[in-house]
C-alpha cells in the first residue's frame, strides 16, 4: 500500500514551491478534479483530488511532494518518495528506453535516470544507487548513477564518535564504501565487519576517525564495543584454525576459556552474542561452530 500523508499541518506557509521536496503550501480551493495550492509568492500548483486529505478547506495548509507528470507539468501529492532532492537511494529499474532509465521511487510517474548520469546500462529489475538531483538548468528532477560528484569533501560537519546515517554503496579491497547523511563517503574496514553488507543497505554507523586528507573511517559498532569486536574476530579465527569448532559455550569454567581464548567467560558471551547475531556462529551443546555459509 502507498504511504501517504493524510495531514493537514499548521506551520509555514513555504515562500516559494520547490520540486523534489516536500512543501508547505495553502489550499486556495477545491474543484472537483483537485485542490489548487499556492506558496507565498502566489504561484500555484495542483493536487489531484484522490490525494486531497478528508477535512480540506481552502485556506488551510498542507504538507506536500511537488514534481512533474507525464507532460512536464508541476503537480503535488501527499504520496511519499524513497527519497527526494539531495539523497541517495537504492531503486529498482521499472523501464529503460531511448531517453534513459526509469526507476521506482514511489510515485505514480517514475524517476528519470538519464543516459549522461549512468555508469553502466542498466536493465529493467535491476536496482541502482543514485542520487536524486534537481537539474539547475530546466528544474526537473533525475537521478545520477554519478554520486561522487554531489558528494561533500569537507568533513568539518562531523566529529570522531558521532552516529550517522548511511547507505553502502560498493566494496573495496580495503572494505565497504558508504554514503554518510547522504553528502560524504566513508569507510569501513573489512575486519571490523561482523555480519552480511550488501548494496543500498542502511544502517546506522559511528564516525571513527577524521583524516587530515578528508577521508572518513566509519565502524557500524558504537564506541566502547570495539573490545568486543575484536575479542570476536579472535573466536572466528580460533574457529577458522580449529576445522570450524571449538568446545567451549556459556557453560564452560572461566578458566577453560581464558587458557583457550585469553578472555574473561563474561567477554566471551558477549563476543559470542555478537557473532550469533550476526550469523556468523551457531550455538550447540558441544561447543561453538561457524555457521555455513
Amino acid at each position: 500500500m502507498d504511504k501517504v500523508f493524510n495531514e493537514i499541518h499548521i506551520m509555514e506557509l513555504t515562500t516559494n514551491y520547490l520540486p523534489g521536496v516536500f512543501n508547505e503550501l495553502e489550499i486556495a480551493g477545491i474543484e472537483a478534479h483537485g485542490a489548487f495550492l499556492r506558496d507565498g509568492t502566489g504561484n500555484q500548483v495542483l493536487l489531484p483530488t484522490k490525494w486531497i486529505p478528508k477535512g480540506s478547506k481552502s485556506g488551510g495548509l498542507i504538507r506536500v511532494f511537488v514534481y512533474f507528470d507525464s507532460e512536464d507539468r508541476p503537480i503535488a501529492t501527499t504520496m511519499q518518495p524513497v527519497a527526494i532532492v539531495g539523497e541517495v537511494a537504492f531503486l529498482e529499474v521499472a523501464d529503460v528506453n531511448q531517453a534513459g532509465a526509469f526507476l521506482n521511487w514511489g510515485l505514480e510517474k517514475d524517476l528519470l535516470l538519464p543516459f549522461g548520469e549512468q555508469k553502466q546500462r542498466p536493465e529493467p529489475g535491476q536496482k541502482v544507487l543514485v542520487y536524486v538531483f534537481r537539474d539547475s538548468q530546466t528544474g526537473r528532477i533525475a537521478a545520477s548513477a554519478r554520486i561522487e560528484k554531489f558528494l561533500e569533501t569537507d568533513t568539518h560537519t562531523f566529529k570522531e564518535g558521532q552516529e550517522v546515517q548511511i547507505i553502502l554503496w560498493e566494496k573495496t579491497e580495503l572494505g565497504y564504501k558508504a554514503i554518510i547523511e547522504n553528502s560524504s563517503v566513508g569507510l569501513i574496514y573489512a575486519n571490523e565487519v561482523f555480519e552480511i553488507l550488501r548494496k543500498g543497505m542502511k544502517k546506522t554507523a559511528y564516525i571513527a576517525k577524521l583524516r587530515d586528507d578528508g577521508k572518513i573511517d566509519l565502524r557500524l559498532l558504537p564506541p566502547g564495543y570495539d573490545k568486543i569486536a575484536g575479542l570476536a574476530e579472535v573466536i572466528l579465527s580460533k574457529l577458522k584454525a580449529g576445522k570450524g569448532f571449538i568446545p567451549l559455550n556459556d557453560h564452560s569454567d572461566a578458566e577453560e576459556i581464558y587458557e583457550n581464548l585469553g578472555m574473561s567467560k563474561k567477554n566471551f558471551k558477549k563476543a559470542c552474542g555478537m557473532l550469533y547475531k550476526n550469523r556468523k556462529i551457531t550455538l550447540t551443546e558441544k561447543g561453538i561452530r561457524l555457521a555455513d555459509k
